[in-house]
């Protein structure tokens, strides 16, 4: 990740190097709380996930192929002005879909990072419970 997008995203820079003195970040198994340099090495934000359950990946792929069929749904649906109701109802389909898939990720992150992370010391294991409560808090809105 370059300097800029990581600036963009509020990471990197001072902030980011605050929070890791401060060890704020949860320590969790795919090594977010690890940082910038760490992302470089293949763990934490940027970098790819560690203990992927396969089963899982297949069913966000399948959700996510299905969303993008519903979003262009919903596309021509807008062109061909149909009746608000109809589009209203398919976006509310996309929500759902969108939350599914929110959901198995978070039951990923459970099974491998946060498993992992409340096996640790105290300032992890709190972090940790923190960063979950955050996280099911963005589901459920």
């Amino acid at each position: 990740m370059k300097k800029r997008d990581a600036a963009k995203r509020g990471r990197g820079g001072k902030g980011a190097a605050a929070a890791s003195d401060r060890g704020a970040a949860a320590c969790c198994g795919c090594g977010v709380a690890a940082g910038l340099e760490a992302a470089r090495d293949g763990v934490g934000p940027g970098a790819h996930a560690s203990g992927v359950d396969a089963a899982i990946k297949s069913a966000n792929l399948k959700h996510l192929r299905r969303i993008e069929g519903q979003v262009r749904g919903i596309a021509a649906m807008i062109e061909d002005d149909r009746y608000c109701a109809d589009i209203i109802q398919q976006c509310a389909a996309v929500q759902e879909s969108l939350r599914s898939v929110a959901k198995n990720l978070l039951r990923n992150h459970l099974s491998h990072c946060a498993n992992h992370a409340m096996h640790g010391d105290k300032d992890q294991q709190a972090a940790m419970v923190e960063e979950i409560v955050e996280l099911v808090g963005r589901i459920a809105r």
